[in-house]
């Protein structure tokens, strides 16, 4: 059986047994606090900045590694890329591109899924070495470097028993993931990643072309507390590190059904989606439909194998799935699924969306007639439950505006062998963008919103089908914290203008 997955996830069985993975450079400190200073005020002159930490330019010879992202049917050549070590690297990083006026962008795990993490002729900010770790299982709160990847932040949290709601993808960066929204196998019984999230350190742009640390909690600069959950990626700062609220898990199960062929679509898709988003908080389930599979994936917090295909039994019933189960600490069980990310396709394409009602037989007819016609086996229809914990939002509230939705969708083609020609000289390339935005036209009329980690690029009212109402508001804070417009990007927050603010 071939190993299907969105974005190549999911080994087609998890590894029963999987160790927890080792990370290297994590430490036991904290990153060094800030004092919360008004970045709103001053008006200083700084020195001179250099950049520090580890600088890679055109002419090193770990450029090419450097400058290319996940998804490779983009590239950028930067002027320079920045590592930082420590957050006055990142300080430094940002005084020098506005001393030198030179486009910036902020880059963590490298999936950003239009390439808007890298900038031709400017400088990346690359957080992904930023790894410190320090945990109080008594009070159960994490602070974490902004570098860690989703693997590393829940194989570390795993080894104390400890969870926080993370994506399905370990190697993309757990803040980029975070402070989009964040959701996986976990949300509807712990929330959105970001309804965790209660405190961070941030540098933002200061006085005249100046750089300093921020702390922000719900004491501290609240309303970008606010912001950060869920419209936090590049608009209004650099995030060095994150501060979460964890949760004990000693344990989950782990259930996966295959269906051969995509016969059986109708209803399985059906029988998903009006049991998975009201079934016990606890379970966690996602749904993939490939040109000639389905899969669904499951994982039961804290639960058994008996009540994991109980509450599973009406879609298991449908068809003769092949089904397996495996249960162990969440940390074995999440790396088991992982693949290595030479093993997936080179170039992606995604659409997203949110359904909050259910898909009537029509719609599900489009997902089969596209699906049949698929670009690559790689190709998919992917979906996410919500309900359960998603619908409470956290003390101090979040941007996240899509709660009441019943689940969370995207069709997504992946093609191409990485190493290989560009994806825009790949002869697939063609086939693949028409597929995904006809196929995503073609759902319009049952679906709404969409995600702001997976953007839909040329999608008008962008800024309400992310943000919906809330998006005023992040103009206001935009305007308090970035009134110069420094953190910036294709379908970035612009600050409200002075005579639109209040």
């Amino acid at each position: 059986m071939h190993d299907f997955s969105r974005r190549g996830l999911f080994r087609a069985t998890a590894a029963a047994g999987a160790g927890a993975v080792v990370v290297p450079g994590i430490t036991a400190a904290e990153a060094p606090a800030a004092e919360a200073v008004s970045p709103r005020t001053e008006s200083r002159k700084c020195p001179p900045a250099q950049l520090t930490g580890r600088v890679v330019r055109p002419d090193d010879a770990g450029y090419t590694d450097a400058r290319l992202g996940w998804d490779q049917l983009f590239s950028h050549y930067p002027l320079v890329v920045v590592f930082a070590q420590n957050t006055q690297d990142v300080v430094n990083a940002l005084t020098w591109a506005r001393q030198n006026d030179v486009a910036l962008r902020v880059r963590s795990g490298r999936h950003s899924l239009e390439g808007w993490s890298n900038v031709d002729n400017g400088i990346v900010i690359d957080i992904s070495e930023l790894k410190s770790v320090h945990i109080d299982t008594r009070s159960r709160i994490a602070t974490v470097g902004a570098g860690l990847s989703q693997l590393e932040a829940v194989t570390t949290l795993a080894q104390k028993n400890l969870a926080v709601t993370t994506g399905t993808e370990g190697t993309v960066g757990l803040s980029g993931a975070t402070l989009g929204g964040g959701f996986g196998f976990l949300t509807r019984w712990l929330g959105m990643a970001c309804d965790s999230l209660i405190g961070a350190e941030i540098v933002v742009a200061s006085g005249d072309a100046c750089a300093e640390v921020i702390k922000v909690d719900l004491r501290n600069n609240p309303d970008l507390l606010w912001a950060l959950r869920g419209a936090g990626n590049g608009n209004f700062g650099i995030i060095t590190s994150l501060t979460y609220e964890v949760a004990p898990l000693k344990g989950v199960t782990y259930v996966q059904a295959t269906w051969n062929g995509i016969g059986d679509l109708p209803g399985v898709f059906d029988t998903w989606q009006r049991t998975a988003p009201v079934a016990d908080n606890r379970l966690g389930t996602q749904l993939e439909i490939h040109r000639n599979q389905i899969l669904l994936f499951a994982v039961l917090a804290d639960g058994t194998p008996a009540q994991a295909q109980h509450m599973l039994a009406p879609i298991l019933s449908v068809g003769s799935p092949q089904v397996t189960v495996q249960t162990g600490n969440w940390g074995d069980i999440y790396a088991g699924f992982q693949i290595p990310t030479q093993n997936e396709p080179a170039n992606w394409k995604f659409f997203s969306q949110f359904t909050r009602k259910p898909f009537p037989a029509a719609a599900i007819g489009v997902i089969a007639s596209f699906m049949q016609n698929a670009p690559t086996d790689d190709s998919n229809f992917f979906t996410q439950a919500f309900g359960g914990a998603v619908r409470r939002s956290p003390r101090g509230g979040t941007a996240f505006p899509h709660r009441d939705a019943l689940f969370y969708s995207e069709p997504g083609a992946g093609w191409g062998t990485r190493g290989t020609q560009p994806g825009v000289c790949d002869p697939l390339t063609p086939q693949a963008q028409a597929w995904i935005a006809e196929f995503s036209q073609a759902l319009r009329p049952y679906v709404s919103g969409a995600y702001v980690n997976v953007p839909n690029i040329g999608m008008q009212e962008w800024e309400t089908a992310y943000w919906g109402s809330n998006f005023d508001r992040l103009r206001e804070i935009k305007a308090q914290y970035d009134p110069y417009n420094v953190f910036q990007y294709e379908q970035s927050i612009p600050p409200a203008s002075r005579k639109n603010r209040r």
